[in-house]
């Protein structure tokens, strides 16, 4: 399961928010588990709570004049509280200076502390769109992952049937190209697949008789994408005696693929010599964004059927 590191997290998002590391040990600081948050009712990240406490703590003005506010006995029994919730972290907002019992408190507890003087809310929207990205769940697929006019496409089929150089011959057309062979894809949000590339194999496509390209290189950085949203499927298929089992000529229902619960249309296409396969890709992503839009050719074309159909029967 996805892991970061409070370290990872304040380096991530050092310049972005401005932060800097108050106290605590970079070498021991607590680890964000997915598997840990997943199972928790605590949130991600928030303003300082003592009945439903996140796992990072953001400490704005509101949570100093409350702390101020309270007696001593009091105090006691709400600093007990935080340090019973298992936080990983806490940051001081709005330029705000740690009371000396929570300073004290996070030096005990080895929790580390990072400032900025942002305001809470801007920390907090940044945080959590950040750790939901980065503690996502993920599989990782076999295949090609391009952006094609602006929709994340993944090529897959067996080995050896062509969507390297599929992948090549888009990209010359004004494709981008996200992952080569091994494709992350991290479950962002409830129907949102995030497709990405390991680190060692960024930029690189390996296409058979050439070798490895750097497509970053050759084509230039447009050629190229960090991340791109999965929305359709291509599946490269050989024709078996002429024919691709289960395929339909005419299918009357969209073919989808479930992955992590997502809900993938689905595109089988038949690899033969003659097909210029980067068009048909270009236009199953076209007819896709059509569908999207309401507008089925299928369908529609089933529909004037019909009424040419109606009309005889009527004569």
């Amino acid at each position: 399961m996805p892991q970061i590191s409070v370290a990872r997290l304040f380096d991530d998002n050092r310049a972005e928010l401005g932060l800097a590391w108050v106290q605590g040990d970079r070498e021991t600081c607590p680890m964000l588990d997915s598997s840990l948050i997943q199972n928790s009712s605590k949130g991600l990240t928030g303003h300082l709570n003592f009945i439903h406490p996140s796992w990072i703590q953001i400490f704005s003005h509101t949570e100093a004049s409350y702390l101020q506010s309270l007696g001593e006995d009091a105090r006691r029994k709400v600093l007990e509280d935080v340090a019973a919730s298992g936080m990983a972290c806490l940051i001081l907002s709005d330029g705000e200076h740690p009371p000396e019992v929570l300073a004290s408190l996070s030096g005990s507890l080895n929790v580390p502390m990072l400032s900025t003087s942002l305001p809470s809310l801007q920390v907090i929207w940044v945080l959590r769109t950040y750790l939901g990205r980065v503690l996502a769940e993920f599989v990782t697929r076999h295949g090609v992952l391009l952006d094609v006019l602006g929709m994340g496409v993944l090529l897959t089929g067996d080995s050896g049937v062509g969507k390297s150089e599929l992948a090549l011959e888009l990209i010359t057309r004004g494709s981008g190209l996200v992952a080569d062979d091994v494709v992350d894809l991290y479950h962002i949000a409830p129907q949102t697949l995030e497709g990405r590339c390991p680190e060692m194999l960024k930029d690189f496509l390996e296409v058979r008789g050439l070798g490895i390209l750097n497509i970053r290189t050759i084509f230039g950085e447009t050629a190229v994408r960090t991340r791109k949203n999965l929305k359709l499927l291509v599946q490269l298929e050989r024709p078996v005696g002429g024919n691709i089992p289960g395929l339909e000529r005419l299918p009357l229902n969209a073919s989808t693929e479930d992955i992590m619960g997502v809900s993938i249309r689905k595109v089988q296409l038949p690899v033969a010599a003659g097909r210029n396969l980067a068009v048909l890709v270009e236009a199953a992503v076209r007819n896709y964004v059509l569908q999207l839009r309401g507008i089925d050719s299928t369908q529609d074309f089933i529909l004037r059927q019909e009424k040419q159909l109606g009309n005889k029967e009527n004569r």
